[in-house]
């Protein structure tokens, strides 16, 4: 079972006038990530960039990595869960590779998460009430 969403897609040219090789300042414009977030994934081994002196260049595997790592950021997948995911790959090269108990883990994860979040706006809702003056 596999997953896809568009969300991710790199907000410039569309694929077919892409150049093959972006160096890292285009990648980070293209996807609204900074620089930071690139080399933190290269660091991580997430990503393996071309080398040319200094200058790291991303080919159409990498961005193909990099929409992976950003959908399952999106998703609330933590960086070695999505790094699994890259080496397990789907073979639509698309979408990303998840089987219905992750999906069903993930989703029970998510919605703790927004219960928790639902009560800290509660009770900030409720202080926020308590220190408005009369009127």
């Amino acid at each position: 079972m596999s997953l896809q969403t568009a969300t991710t897609a790199p907000e410039s040219a569309p694929a077919t006038s892409r150049p093959t090789w972006m160096p890292i300042g285009d990648m980070a414009r293209a996807y609204r990530i900074s620089l930071r977030a690139l080399r933190f994934y290269e660091n991580r081994g997430l990503i393996r960039p071309r080398r040319e002196g200094a200058v790291r260049l991303y080919g159409p595997g990498e961005r193909h990595k990099l929409e992976m790592i950003l959908k399952g950021k999106l998703l609330g997948f933590t960086l070695s869960e999505i790094r699994d995911m890259i080496v397990a790959d789907s073979p639509d090269g698309e979408s990303l590779p998840l089987n219905a108990e992750q999906i069903a883990r993930q989703i029970d994860h998510l919605e703790q998460q927004r219960l928790t979040v639902e009560k800290a706006i509660r009770e900030l809702q409720r202080v926020r009430r308590r220190l408005r003056p009369a009127s």
